[in-house]
Order: C-alpha cells, then sequence, then structure tokens
C-alpha cells in the first residue's frame, strides 16, 4: 500500500510553490477591486471544472458539498456583480480531468486548496472588514468543518489510489495546478 497523500505532495511540490509564488496573492487582494478580479477568474475555473468533476465522479453525496461555485457566486454579488456579469465571466480552455483518477487528482489541489485559504480568508476579513461570510465563502471553504472535510478527502483518495491509478492521480494534480496557475496569473484579476 503506498501514501498516496505523501506521494502527493513530494510529486506536487514543485507545482505547489509555483502557483504560490506566481499568483501573489497578498497583493492581488490589497484593493477590493483586486480581490473581486482574482474571485472572477477563481469562479471561471470552478465554472469550468465542476461539472467535469462531477461528471467525472458520478457520486454526488461526495461532490456536492465539495462544490465551490455558488459561494464564488455570492461573494462576486456582494463585490457588487450582478447575475449577468457573473455568468459572463471567462472560464480557462484547458482540459478539465476526466476519469475519477484524473477527478481524485484534480480535488487533491481544490480540497487542499481549502486550508490555506482559511489564512486568506483571515487576511481579507481584516483587510475589508467583512462581517461573518459576507463577501468571503469562497476562501472561509468549509468553515469549522474544513478539517474533517479534507480528513474525509484523504481517506477516499487513500481509497481510490488502492483500486485505480495512482500515477494518473498525481499527473492529474499536476496538471490542475499548472492549469490553475496559468489562469489565474493570466490576466491582472480584473472584474
Amino acid at each position: 500500500m503506498t501514501d498516496i497523500h505523501a506521494r502527493l505532495r513530494a510529486e506536487t511540490r514543485e507545482a505547489h510553490e509555483a502557483i504560490e509564488r506566481d499568483l501573489a496573492w497578498e497583493t492581488r487582494v490589497s484593493t477590493r477591486e483586486g480581490y473581486r478580479g482574482l474571485l472572477a477568474r477563481f469562479w471561471g475555473f470552478h465554472a469550468a471544472w465542476e461539472p467535469a468533476l462531477a461528471e467525472a465522479l458520478a457520486d454526488d453525496a461526495f461532490f456536492a458539498p465539495r462544490r465551490r461555485l455558488d459561494r464564488l457566486t455570492e461573494d462576486l454579488r456582494h463585490l457588487g456583480l450582478d447575475d449577468a456579469t457573473i455568468q459572463a465571466l471567462p472560464r480557462p480552455s484547458a482540459l478539465p480531468p476526466r476519469g475519477r483518477a484524473e477527478a481524485f487528482g484534480s480535488l487533491y489541489v481544490l480540497e487542499g486548496s481549502t486550508l490555506g485559504g482559511q489564512v486568506i480568508a483571515r487576511h481579507i476579513v481584516r483587510q475589508f472588514g467583512l462581517c461573518g461570510d459576507e463577501g468571503c465563502r469562497y476562501y472561509r471553504g468549509y468553515g469549522r468543518d474544513t478539517g474533517a472535510m479534507w480528513k474525509a478527502f484523504r481517506l477516499r483518495l487513500a481509497e481510490e489510489a488502492e483500486l485505480s491509478e495512482p500515477d494518473v492521480i498525481v499527473a492529474s494534480a499536476n496538471r490542475t495546478f499548472d492549469a490553475m496557475r496559468l489562469w489565474l496569473c493570466a490576466s491582472s484579476g480584473r472584474a
């Protein structure tokens, strides 16, 4: 039995460090306009990725609580975008994952981001004086349940790695980090 989590952490380290370096989130969220622009880019990414993940996983009980597009929509509304503007936001052309193994590799990246999102959420709340979840639902992830959701994901990931192709999971995680970095860093993030 291989420890897929340790393998993913080791084999995606460079891609993970690249997105953290290139995203420069503190600079991007230094203004409300910059923050809104970054959320708009995240919205486009999730709008392209979530339907593909849902189809590949075919397990709504597992995936539905992990969807974050609605949280992004609520944040963007709070920051002044209307529904028509949100729906017209650009989406990446990169191919989202197909198949369960690729979906789990991609989810490793998306679910892992909820952990770091907790730190970013605290910064954003202080920066803009937000109350509760208003305007910061995406970064708050699952709130108090973030740790439990991550643990549950890791258990499912380990099961999947035993049943499928760990190499595909790792390759998909690296592709997702790269696709996300290219998409999020491709523009100034203004919306």
